[in-house]
Formats: structure tokens, sequence, C-alpha cells
């Protein structure tokens, strides 16, 4: 039975991501945002939101391995969704035509990444106000990315996409977007529940649980986000979803430092460092690919080798539980 429960959740979440994204674009459109601050705040927190409700639940049941490893694993999977639509449209060669401010966000997603696997490493046990002063780091890493963002203006070309024909207006995208969002966040409840179940029955361990089958779950909304956007023929909102993504999972372990029983980085197993190793070079690899831009001679080569850290990673952590 609970495996049903999960299935049924993972597919309930699939299919509100559908529209989920077709309103982001309408959203970035209709409001004059544009896709980057609308795609990396809006879209990516009501994407990750399953991440809240299975992190924060996984820190309720006094599961620290669980809670880190979906931050964790939701981070590698939606790198890999990014490499791998990055080879699917290697024609259009998607991470080297999104707007150069989108190096933003990349790089702070490497910073926060590298703050988290020293943390790991380096057991850092300095509490600030109850949380580590890895936590106050990551928040501050996070603030100063929506202060630059939110001070990048509009790009011109986006701005000239204004003029056309809108299937939705503003009161009706901005109503089905918050649907949607709502939707998402109850079925991530359910898969952490069925998740953290199917962890006990098979034995595999919460590290790899956590990491693989519940963090590839909650990012089905990012699939779909991705999917939708490349068909919508912008980029910078895919893009955008995946990294904003990203920065505010890392985000939810302040959340989890605050309500844990102590600094929930200083209690997990130390099999989540090499995750985190691999992220950070996953990470590194997105930032190379978005500088380096048209300059490659093979262009797919950091989206190939991005997929084999990722399955180098599952399968050490598969394992090590």
């Amino acid at each position: 039975m609970v495996f049903v429960v999960f299935i049924v959740a993972a597919i309930i979440t699939f299919a509100a991501a559908t529209k989920l994204s077709t309103y982001a674009d309408a959203l970035s459109r209709l409001s004059g945002l544009g896709s980057l601050l609308i795609g990396t705040f809006l879209l990516a927190v009501a994407t990750a939101l399953p991440e809240v409700t299975t992190t924060v639940t996984a820190v309720f049941l006094d599961n620290p391995d669980m809670a880190v490893g979906n931050i964790l694993g939701s981070n590698h999977f939606n790198l890999l969704i990014l490499a791998v639509f990055d080879i699917i449209y290697r024609k259009r060669k998607m991470l080297a035509h999104i707007y150069k401010q989108q190096r933003y966000t990349a790089l702070f997603g490497v910073f926060m990444t590298l703050v988290i696997a020293l943390a790991i490493f380096m057991r850092l046990d300095i509490p600030i106000l109850t949380i580590g002063i890895d936590a106050l780091i990551i928040v501050a890493l996070y603030l100063l990315s929506l202060w630059i963002i939110q001070r990048t203006p509009v790009p011109e070309q986006e701005k000239n996409h204004s003029s056309q024909e809108e299937e939705y207006s503003l009161k009706h995208a901005l109503m089905g977007f918050i649907i949607m969002a709502i939707i998402i966040f109850i079925s991530g409840t359910a898969l952490t529940l069925s998740g953290d179940q199917i962890a006990l029955i098979t034995g595999l361990g919460s590290s790899f649980v956590g990491s693989f089958l519940i963090a590839g779950s909650t990012s089905l909304p990012e699939v779909v986000t991705v999917l939708t956007a490349m068909r919508l023929n912008n980029e910078n909102l895919a893009a955008a979803s995946i990294y904003g993504s990203n920065l505010f999972n890392m985000l939810l372990l302040v959340v989890c430092d605050l309500i844990y029983r102590g600094p929930i980085l200083q209690s997990i197993s130390l099999s989540h460092a090499v995750t985190a190793i691999f992220l950070l070079i996953n990470s590194s690899l997105v930032c190379y690919a978005m500088f380096a831009r048209k300059n490659r001679r093979f262009y797919t080569w950091p989206s190939l080798v991005m997929i084999l850290f990722y399955i180098l990673t599952m399968v050490w952590l598969y394992y090590s539980s």
C-alpha cells in the first residue's frame, strides 16, 4: 500500500507541475518582471515546495539523514535535469544562450554548496542564536543573491515579447499558479511519509532513499517545468527555475537547523560528504558551461560529465547505505 501512495503522490505532483511553468511564463511577461526574477524566485520556490514538506517532515520524524539527503539529492537531480535537457536540445545550445545574468545564481549555487561541504567535513560547531555559522552564511548568500537579481534589469529582447497575444490575463495566470503550487505542496507530504516507510521496508537506508528516491520524485515539478519552458522557447525560465530551486533548497537547511534538536549537519552520516563534493563539482561544471558559452569545440561535454558524476554519486550512496 505504501508504494501505491508514493506512486500516486508522485503522479499528482507531476500533473500539477504541467501547468505551473505555463502560468509562470505568462506571468514573466504580463507582470513585466522578466523570466530571470520570476523563474529564480517565484517558480523556483513553487516547484521546491515538495522539498519543504519532505525535508521538514523528515526532521520531525527524527531522520536527519533523509532531510539532508533530500536537499543534496534534489539539487543533484535538478542539475541532472539541466544536463539532460542541454543534451536533448543541444542544437539550441541552451546554456550558451541564456542571459548572462543567470551566472549570478549559478555562482551563488557553487558558494552555498561549498559552505555545506566544508560544514560536513569540518564538523563546524559554532552555534549562534541556536543555529550554526554555516547556516548564517547560507542565509547571507541567499539574501545577497536576491538583492543582486532584483536589481538586474529585464533584458530588452525579453521586453519585446510582451506585445505577443496572451492566452491568460494577469489575474488568471496568478490564480492558476497559486492553485498548482498548493497542490504540489500537499502532495509533497505524502511523498515524505511513504518514502520514510519505503526506507524501512527495503532496508536501503535513509541516505540513499532521501538522495535518490524521494529527491527524484520531489524534483518532478522541475522536470516538467524545464520541459514546458523549452517547448515555449524560454530557455531562461527553464534555467532560472533550476538555479533558483537549488538556492532555495539549501536555504531549507537553515529551517532544519532551527527545528532540529541540534545542528543538523553534525548529526548526519559522513556519506553525505561525498554527495556534497560531487554536487560541488557539478555546480562548477554548470558555471563553466555558462561562462565558456559558445567557445567549446565539443559543446555537450560538461553535461555528459555531470551525468557521469550523478551516477557515481548514486552508486556510492547505494553501497554505503
